[in-house]
């Protein structure tokens, strides 16, 4: 995936617990919050429940859609990741910024089989 979101967006992203995504170009999705990471400059989140109709499930049938970044809303393309080594820094990523206590029930929860299944990585469209 050579493209990548810009070091401004990016750094905007990191700084924030919350990102707002809205999965689906031709869905009627509403924007929805999730907790963002970044790991090499590059944006991933994971899906803690996999509905029908969530933002996980929509960008598996539609990939494009938008991230919230503060007032800007920013048009991406999201992609399955599937190397493992990626996703176990994508965990350990979660554990160093979600590091409170009410935090780690979510922290654990994303490190399980189903959930690692979800990391999502956001590159510009």
């Amino acid at each position: 995936m050579g493209r990548r979101l810009s070091r401004p967006v990016v750094a905007a992203i990191d700084a924030a617990e919350i990102l707002g995504i809205r999965a689906g170009a031709r869905s009627a999705h509403r924007f929805i919050g999730v907790w963002p990471i970044v790991v090499d400059g590059r944006v991933f989140a994971r899906s803690w429940t996999l509905t029908k109709g969530g933002w996980y499930r929509t960008f598996l049938d539609d990939p494009l859609g938008v991230l919230q970044v503060g007032d800007r809303e920013v048009k991406v393309r999201a992609a399955r990741v599937k190397s493992e080594r990626l996703r176990d820094r994508i965990e350990d990523a979660y554990g160093e910024k979600y590091d409170t206590k009410a935090s780690q029930k979510y922290v654990k929860g994303f490190r399980t089989a189903r959930r690692r299944e979800t990391t999502t990585e956001f590159v510009p469209r």
